[in-house]
């Protein structure tokens, strides 16, 4: 049997001899194979690659909208545990302010409806107007004398360092991560090492490191008051656990230890466990050096 072959001729430019080359049919065949599987193989891989970019992409989208997701949840989840906050402490201070000087409360600010709310715009509004109900109240400056005269050294009414306020009580922008977030007490500017002095007569119930937000701090209980007073942020603590501190007592010096951002004073104020607002006491003060001024 005759194999068949193509016969290429090639011819020297120079010289001029002439070559013959014989090629089989079937390597031709075996080579026009070979290139369509590179072919098609080549095409798999290109397919297959762009596909794993796009589900690459599509996956780098979801992690996104995940983390997105997950911030929004906690934010939302803080704000939640903000109001709780809020409307625990607006409720406890009005129960106790009715209850030691005979209050007639508004009912329509009674924690029960805040309770029983169903939506978070009748929280908000009962929330509200326990709050505008709270501001409203004046104590009186006659009543139970004797129980005056044992809380006259025992309630804070002193600034405790001597500077400028820079942050007040409630929700504020995190200096930290810039979110709204709840901010049980007031901020005092100070040099570090201003000297910080009892509001208060009372007993030192924590005095150095907190291991937390606070850094180094003091935390006084004023007498049976239910009133307890914080001090963080310190440079230097110059009281200890047990110590029986009258009010304007040094107790510590600024700084900016824990979470802080410059030197300052953060001041709390819990009556029965519950924050509230530094600044009503701390206002007893500048009426009496109004008063004195007036006096003069």
């Amino acid at each position: 049997m005759k194999k068949s072959y193509f016969l290429v001729v090639l011819a020297h430019p120079v010289f001029g001899r002439i070559s013959r080359l014989k090629v089989p049919t079937f390597t031709l065949h075996i080579g026009a194979a070979l290139l369509a599987l590179a072919g098609i193989a080549g095409v798999g891989f290109f397919s297959s690659y762009t596909r794993m970019l796009t589900k690459v992409s599509e996956f780098n989208q979801m992690r996104a909208e995940k983390e997105a997701l997950e911030a929004s949840y906690d934010d939302l989840r803080q704000q939640v545990q903000e109001r709780e906050i809020q409307l625990a402490s607006l409720g406890s201070l009005a129960s106790e302010v009715s209850i030691a000087f005979g209050i007639k409360r508004d009912e329509r600010a009674d924690p029960s409806a805040l309770l029983g709310a169903s939506s978070i715009e009748a929280n908000f509004d009962a929330s509200r107007n326990q709050f505008d109900f709270l501001q409203s109240v004046r104590l009186p400056s006659t009543g139970n004398t004797a129980m005056l005269s044992m809380l006259s050294n025992t309630t804070p009414s002193i600034w405790p360092v001597r500077g400028r306020l820079s942050s007040s009580f409630g929700t504020r922008r995190d200096p930290f991560h810039g979110r709204g977030a709840f901010h049980g007490g007031v901020d005092i500017d100070a040099n570090s090492g201003t000297p910080i002095v009892a509001t208060a007569d009372g007993i030192v119930l924590e005095a150095g490191w907190s291991g937390g937000g606070h850094g180094n701090r003091v935390v006084l209980m004023h007498g049976a008051n239910g009133i307890k007073t914080l001090y963080g942020h310190m440079t230097e603590v110059l009281a200890t656990a047990g110590q029986v501190v009258r009010r304007g007592e040094v107790i510590g010096r600024t700084g900016s230890t824990g979470r802080s951002t410059g030197s300052h004073l953060h001041y709390e104020v819990r009556y029965r466990g519950t924050l509230v607002n530094p600044y009503k006491f701390m206002q007893k003060e500048r009426r009496q050096q109004i008063a004195t001024l007036i006096a003069d």
